[in-house]
């Protein structure tokens, strides 16, 4: 299989503490890429030297993918969309924010996002469909 599989930051962190996704993770198909965004996210949560380390390799590990200058527009324009269709607050918005750019990084690459992370996911799904896979 030549499909792109990107991982969310629930999926990584998850497995860094856990192990849980680790046989998923070796056995997936397709070419693995990061998302700098998601990568972003593990920096911003590092605090100890092991997952410093652990945020490093995987930034050394795969080619990277960054959301575009028209998939920042786009975010702007599908969070308020959201704002006006759910009564989102602005802390909901900034917390999906992220969430919305790995998406339409994922959209622009023709990749699958694999998360376990399905309710924020599948909300953004419904306002720009993804490849999404939930663990």
């Amino acid at each position: 299989m030549n499909e792109i599989a990107i991982f969310d930051s629930s999926v990584l962190i998850d497995n860094q503490r856990t192990r849980r996704y680790s046989e998923r993770i070796a056995g997936c198909p397709g070419r693995i890429r990061n998302s700098s965004v998601v990568l972003a996210e593990l920096w911003r949560g590092a605090t100890q030297p092991a997952e410093r380390h652990f945020v490093r390799a995987l930034e050394e590990s795969r080619p990277v993918l960054t959301p575009t200058q028209q998939n920042w527009l786009e975010s702007g324009q599908i969070l308020a969309k959201m704002r006006s269709d759910h009564g989102f607050e602005p802390h909901k918005l900034r917390d999906l924010h992220f969430d919305v750019l790995i998406a339409l990084t994922v959209r622009a690459h023709g990749a699958r996002l694999i998360t376990s992370n399905r309710t924020d996911f599948e909300l953004i799904r419904e306002f720009k469909d993804f490849k999404l896979e939930v663990w």
